[in-house]
């Protein structure tokens, strides 16, 4: 039996208490801010640490890197994804030697194919593991970076879910950027109350049905973060793209900063939301190459939809990825290798007349530049 995804274990709650008092002790009262002024200034974050601000670097769980050093780079991708609580159910069990000798043998392979860094989007609750990431990037020499975030709601603990007003209202996107970005700017909190590297992405997601009062505090709070710290913001679709973006836009958050995931999603091609969603600036994230999902295009028509943003000019805004999930608790996991983007899906664009140099761009230098941690500490 698994536990159910909004369930709050007492590990869980302690870590979540941790997190909130400890930047909730850190809030300072504005006396004002530099023009252009953000839509959150009578509260704004603690100001951010100086490493890394002024020079082209991605934060990855080794620390710092140089953004030219990621090379090829999946931008969207799982290494342990855990269902929240599914770690307590009785018939699972998580031994992480075995973990690492089955993700190292998929980074390795991954390596020798030409990969050079990938990007765990997952986020805070869903299985994030430092140490192992850490142990993983050593060992195989792939860059990994590891992500803050939460969404959308429906995967959210009950602690994000508790109403703490009279009258009830979802988290404020205030709480969630501070939760976020102390994640950026101090590190990602890791099981005992320590923090280790710097998340070098946030993620989140709104409901496919419909966006909710708590998904919009989500996307509003971590594009705040983003904006604070100089990190990029990865946001899974939901109903409408376009209007999420807007979300993250309307926090001081440039939209070159912002990559729009699932655009490879049956109902976002029909509504040309990639093609929309790059000529407002953002990336835009082809995400589920090798895919079977019915809900997805298949390889075919993302060669097809490849050529139409390159075509439209949008090549700088091209991002690939898989959605591969190396080992999973409590799902099904999509369990392509790493290296079936390289290997079966580069040669069909090279096949369909994209050229190297375009093929080279959207892999290494279309993500690094995302990932570049940029702006200035004040």
């Amino acid at each position: 039996m698994i536990i159910g995804a909004r369930s709050v274990t007492l590990g869980l709650q302690a870590l979540y208490v941790h997190v909130e008092r400890e930047a909730n002790m850190c809030v300072k009262h504005s006396k004002g801010m530099p023009e252009p002024v953000p839509p959150f200034t009578s509260l704004f974050l603690e100001q951010p640490n100086e490493k890394g601000f002024t020079n082209p670097t991605v934060n990855t769980v080794l620390g710092p890197v140089d953004a030219r050093r990621l090379g090829v780079t999946l931008i969207s991708e799982s290494l342990m994804y855990v269902l929240p609580g599914a770690q307590y159910a009785y018939d699972i069990r998580i031994d992480r030697a075995e973990v690492f000798d089955v993700l190292a043998t998929k980074l390795n392979a991954f390596k020798e194919a030409g990969g050079g860094t990938i990007v765990d989007a997952t986020g805070m609750f869903e299985g994030r593991d430092l140490r192992l990431y850490e142990a993983l990037s050593r060992a195989t020499g792939v860059h990994i970076v590891a992500t803050t975030g939460q969404g959308p709601e429906e995967m959210l603990g009950g602690y994000f879910l508790t109403p703490q007003t009279n009258p009830p209202t979802p988290w404020p996107a205030q709480k969630f950027a501070e939760l976020f970005g102390r994640e950026v700017n101090n590190g990602m909190v890791v099981p005992g109350f320590e923090r280790r590297a710097a998340a070098g992405m946030i993620s989140t997601a709104t409901t496919v049905a419909g966006i909710t009062p708590t998904d919009e505090s989500l996307v509003r709070g971590a594009a705040r973060a983003g904006a604070a710290y100089g990190v990029s913001l990865g946001i899974r679709c939901g109903a409408d793209a376009l209007a999420e973006l807007q979300l993250a836009v309307d926090e001081s958050l440039k939209p070159e900063r912002i990559v729009m995931r699932g655009m490879d999603r049956l109902d976002a091609v029909s509504r040309r939301w990639p093609q929309a969603v790059a000529h407002a600036g953002a990336c835009v994230a082809i995400d589920h190459v090798g895919s079977a999902d019915p809900h997805y295009i298949d390889d075919n028509a993302r060669v097809a939809l490849v050529l139409d943003l390159i075509e439209a000019g949008f090549g700088n805004r091209i991002l690939l990825s898989s959605s591969t999930t190396g080992v999973a608790f409590g799902v099904t996991r999509n369990d392509l290798p790493y290296t079936d983007l390289l290997t079966r899906f580069v040669p069909m664009l090279l096949e369909a007349g994209v050229p190297q140099e375009q093929v080279n761009q959207i892999l290494t230098t279309n993500a690094a530049k995302l990932l570049s941690v940029i702006g200035e500490g004040k």
